[in-house]
């Protein structure tokens, strides 16, 4: 994890802005990135989980498929 040691710029004797090195702000910056697409990931697969499923079986039943030859049946 990255250790910060932000430098602070005032105004009127309060905190308004957080200065940090360019190479911790680019860490951050890739952390922040690699969040994002975790959360992403995660929407992704609850919708993927929500979705009905169908087994193999059904398929072929439903296509009228014969088991042993794979062809439809008449």
């Amino acid at each position: 994890m990255i250790n910060l040691n932000p430098e602070f710029i005032t105004r009127n004797g309060k905190p308004q802005f957080a200065v940090i090195p360019y190479e911790d702000f680019i860490i951050l910056k890739d952390l922040l990135e690699n969040l994002e697409d975790l959360g992403d990931l995660r929407i992704a697969k609850q919708e993927e989980s929500n979705q009905p499923t169908v087994s193999l079986s059904e398929v072929k039943q439903l296509l009228n498929l014969d088991k042993e030859k794979g062809k439809r049946k008449k």
